[in-house]
């Protein structure tokens, strides 16, 4: 427990720490400490961004990444991708949507012209494929669907910033390659429902 009393102050802030939460409250000096009220603060949202092609995406990456967005939102977690309104960045936050989700976009672009509909979230970045490193550095965990050359780009990033990595597609070589940098952070699945379960089992271990 802290207690901070402000100089010329009536009252004394109590702060107390449980259990990953705060617990805070304010009361007078001139009476005894007793906390009638508590506010608590949560910890934060776990962020799983989910990256993968955009024009050059498969109908199987859409359908894969609509059901990936589908599951996060009912999992309580925040969907993070690029923002755009195409590819796997549309289809999961169109997922996540559909299920009532929270959807946050890292755009390429310095404004919102070809944002998808879905995003509540957007964070214009005139980064270009720079923005690449803010969508896995600010993720807990990110799920790669599909492949391509932006996604490869994401998924190394995402490794050298240590972050865990889930790859969902069917470019065995891919997997291959990138399990081979580094195994103990890099994950292979087969569905949606498979990437979430490693996803579940990450963040436990985290937390």
């Amino acid at each position: 427990m802290n207690n901070k009393t402000r100089p010329d102050s009536p009252v004394t802030e109590i702060t107390l720490i449980r259990a990953g939460r705060c617990v805070a409250q304010t009361i007078p000096n001139d009476i005894t400490p007793v906390i009638s009220q508590l506010y608590f603060l949560p910890m934060r949202k776990i962020v799983v961004g989910v990256m993968g092609p955009g024009k050059g995406a498969t109908a199987t990456d859409l359908e894969r990444a609509y059901e990936l967005g589908q599951r996060i939102a009912q999992q309580g977690w925040v969907l993070l991708t690029g923002g755009r309104n195409a590819g796997v960045m549309d289809a999961a936050s169109q997922g996540a949507k559909a299920a009532g989700g929270l959807t946050v976009g890292i755009l390429p672009s310095s404004d919102t012209q070809n944002m998808s509909d879905a995003v509540d979230i957007a964070i214009a970045t005139d980064m270009g494929s720079g923005r690449n490193n803010i969508n896995v550095l600010s993720s807990d965990v990110v799920i790669a669907c599909g492949i391509g050359a932006g996604t490869a780009s994401e998924i190394a990033l995402a490794l050298k910033g240590g972050k865990p990595v889930v790859l969902l597609s069917d470019h065995h070589k891919s997997q291959k390659f990138f399990t081979s940098l580094s195994p103990e952070t890099v994950f292979v699945a087969v569905t949606p429902a498979d990437a979430i379960d490693v996803v579940q089992a990450i963040v436990q271990k985290s937390h």
